[in-house]
């Protein structure tokens, strides 16, 4: 991460706009900006975090110990408006590891650079359902599978644009324009980039969403695509249903012509203090280019060892059964992945991924994670990898 100039000009923009009201005297609009004032939420937050990885053809482990520290602060709401500011440090008290585009090629690469990032930084206008956001913000959409803001790194991605949202009682709509991304390692990324979800709920147990994100990269042009979609969530008594479809092509500059399908399917139900979930995704593959996911939170996707954060391009089938439940207040899960080519069946091999959760109140929290990848065919790319974590959060 590194904090530039425009970061550096929107924490100045916030801080200057949070300040005013100091200078308000005792007008009625500078009680009001004052009480908005007394409304806002200052949150602190740590998350101490420590990665392993033991990757075959790499010639030592890796070994990250970081700490993110956050600071969010939000005022209350004046005639509507109010504004927004986060501030995120990584610091690494172990690195020995590699960062993605880094040069410690001995180590295997751990996606957590050290630096300090504006996260956030905007205005926000909301009123009967209506809102809308100007600046460095969140944008999370449905599962996160096609937008998302990959908060398991200790830096997030955010995005740098305009966002209007309209929630009804059963409806909702969400469109932004984004022209930059403020990348897990700390980069941005330029563009035009549309992105749309609206959904619809037709009771507790029912609902449907429509998406169309349409992304033109300025220099990353084979990221440029247009994808349309759907996806359904249903409960039917205990048994939960989850489906979406997705068509994508190329778009703007990108030097590959395709159009590519994406499935994924998931049926689970809950026996006694269990629930057990299987699930099929496929990520297609056309003209020897795989269906494309850039802006999504690929963590939680595709096993936790994150070996296909990019779609091979003959296509990725993922088979996968999850079990999950409590045991003294411990929260465990465990899933095992089947990866597989969409065209010329490749075994591109399997993955095993548990993890344990405790809460010891709202503020405190501990979480073991691991993952075990095994690789498939010879002619793969891909290498034996295994990956612990052991974390801990604190939030005030």
């Amino acid at each position: 991460m590194k904090t530039n100039v425009g970061k550096f000009a929107l924490s100045l923009v916030a801080a200057s706009i949070l300040a005013a009201p100091a200078m308000a005297g005792e007008t009625a609009h500078g009680k009001d900006i004052t009480a908005a004032l007394s409304d806002s939420k200052v949150n602190v937050n740590f998350r101490a975090r420590y990665e392993g990885v033991d990757q075959d053809g790499i010639e030592k482990n890796a070994d990250a110990l970081t700490l993110k520290s956050r600071i969010t602060v939000k005022t209350g709401s004046y005639q509507n408006f109010s504004l927004g500011l986060e501030v995120d440090k990584v610091h690494a008290f172990v690195d020995d590891y590699n960062v993605p585009g880094g040069s410690n090629g001995q180590y295997p690469v751990v996606a957590d650079p050290e630096g300090t990032d504006v996260n956030q930084a905007f205005v926000k206008y909301a009123n009967n359902g209506f809102s809308a956001i100007v600046g460095r913000q969140r944008v999370l959409h449905n599962n996160e599978r096609f937008v998302g803001g990959v908060g398991w790194r200790q830096n997030e991605q955010t995005y740098d644009g305009a966002r209007a949202q309209y929630k009804g009682k059963n409806f909702a709509v969400d469109y932004s324009y984004i022209h930059n991304i403020n990348s897990i390692t700390g980069g941005n990324v330029g563009g035009d980039f549309h992105l749309v979800n609206a959904t619809y709920k037709f009771n507790k147990q029912h609902k449907v969403a429509a998406f169309t994100y349409i992304l033109d990269y300025d220099t990353a042009h084979a990221n440029s695509s247009s994808t349309y979609g759907g996806l359904y969530n249903g409960k039917f008594g205990p048994v939960f249903v989850n489906a979406s479809v997705a068509s994508q092509s190329d778009n703007g500059d990108n030097p590959n012509s395709y159009t590519a399908l994406y499935l994924n399917g998931e049926v689970g139900s809950k026996f006694g203090p269990v629930t057990v979930l299987g699930g099929y995704e496929l990520l297609g593959s056309d003209n020897g280019v795989g269906f494309n996911t850039p802006l999504a939170t690929k963590h939680k996707f595709n096993g936790w060892a994150d070996k296909f954060l990019g779609t091979p391009g003959n296509g990725l089938e993922d088979i996968y059964l999850t079990a999950k439940g409590k045991l003294g207040g411990v929260a465990l899960s465990a899933t095992y992945h089947d990866f597989s080519s969409d065209e010329g069946s490749v075994d591109y091999g399997d993955e095993i991924d548990l993890v344990a959760k405790y809460a010891f109140n709202k503020n405190y929290g501990v979480l073991v994670k691991y993952a075990a990848y095994g690789k498939g065919d010879n002619a793969t790319a891909q290498t034996d990898t295994d990956k612990v974590w052991v974390q801990m959060t604190a939030k005030f």
